[in-house]
């Protein structure tokens, strides 16, 4: 196969057969497409190309192929072949089990590459990425990864339009995932949100509650992260290097929120020190982060909510 994806993708729909389910059928040739094939066929190629060909590839085989060049275009930033791809793989799904769910992985999957995409807009990508997560059943499903795609869709949707259903939706999702999981990347899009929300808040009681919310999400996160670095820094461990990077810039955000600046630039600089390097939409992606918290708390500060606790009084409580 070749390294070109683009390339093969144009000549993959340009060179479809329009009687094909699938542009997947052009891209592998050996697949065959659905029905029976003649009689007179079968005969004359065992007659005049002797031994028969080899079974065409098994749909795991086609997946996993697939899937394997559609990482390798996410990882190049190309999200639009990845979208490509993954929506192959789904229509190919959909065509040999048409009963059968499709992989809940792969779907999410195509939703992220999706609305990375920001095709043919970025507001309509997000509006495609909801809409194939919306096939998940993410209002009662207990599945951490959906939850936190729905968010960040959700997220980003509240800042495309400043809708507030978009902005308690991200809420919602957040939380939810934050509670089963335990996990540090739910955590730390939730105590943003929630930022955000103190922001949207029109009652500095409401926006208060938020920010203390906030906090208190932030120094779980930061237990969370640091036990995990603390796990995956010791010899023999073999976590993979993206999964590091997000780890220390998850640390990096949890101590700007916090108020420690300082803390923030180092986690952000040892991630950045990371052999192999990080991608670089990964460090474009965690700057416009902490750029973006930052004028959250300086929005904040000028309309009056405490950022901190005030310090307890000298001398300790009085009666």
């Amino acid at each position: 196969m070749s390294n070109d994806l683009t390339t093969a993708i144009n000549e993959l729909l340009a060179a479809q057969d329009p009687r094909a389910d699938s542009p997947v059928y052009t891209y592998i040739p050996r697949l065959q497409r659905p029905g029976l094939i003649p009689a007179e066929s079968v005969a004359a190629t065992t007659s005049t190309r002797g031994p028969a060909l080899p079974p065409p590839p098994q749909p795991s085989e086609t997946h996993g192929a697939m899937m394997t060049l559609a990482r390798e275009a996410q990882a190049r930033e190309d999200f639009a072949t990845a979208k490509s791809l993954l929506g192959s793989i789904v229509a190919l799904m959909t065509s040999q089990s048409p009963g059968r769910p499709v992989d809940a992985s792969i779907l999410q999957q195509l939703a992220l590459v999706t609305y990375k995409s920001k095709q043919p807009t970025a507001l309509e990508a997000l509006r495609d990425a909801c809409a194939i997560l919306a096939t998940l059943e993410p209002d009662t499903t207990n599945d951490t990864e959906t939850l936190g795609l729905w968010g960040a869709v959700h997220k980003r949707l509240w800042q495309l339009t400043g809708d507030r259903t978009s902005l308690d939706g991200a809420v919602r999702a957040l939380e939810r995932g934050f509670f089963i999981r335990n996990d540090y990347y739910n955590g730390i899009n939730l105590g943003y949100m929630l930022n955000e929300r103190a922001l949207a808040q029109t009652d500095l009681a409401e926006a208060t509650a938020d920010f203390i919310l906030a906090r208190r999400v932030r120094r779980e996160v930061c237990e969370i992260a640091e036990a995990w670095w603390k796990e995956a820094s010791k010899t023999g461990s073999e976590q993979p290097p993206d999964k590091i990077y997000w780890a220390l810039v998850t640390l990096a955000e949890a101590a700007l929120g916090l108020g420690d600046e300082d803390g923030s630039k180092r986690w952000f600089e040892e991630a950045k020190a990371l052999q192999p390097p990080p991608a670089k939409w990964m460090i474009e992606s965690t700057e416009t982060q902490l750029a973006n918290l930052r004028e959250l708390l300086k929005a904040a500060a000028a309309k009056g909510i405490p950022l901190q606790a005030p310090p307890p009084p000298v001398g300790g409580v009085t009666h």
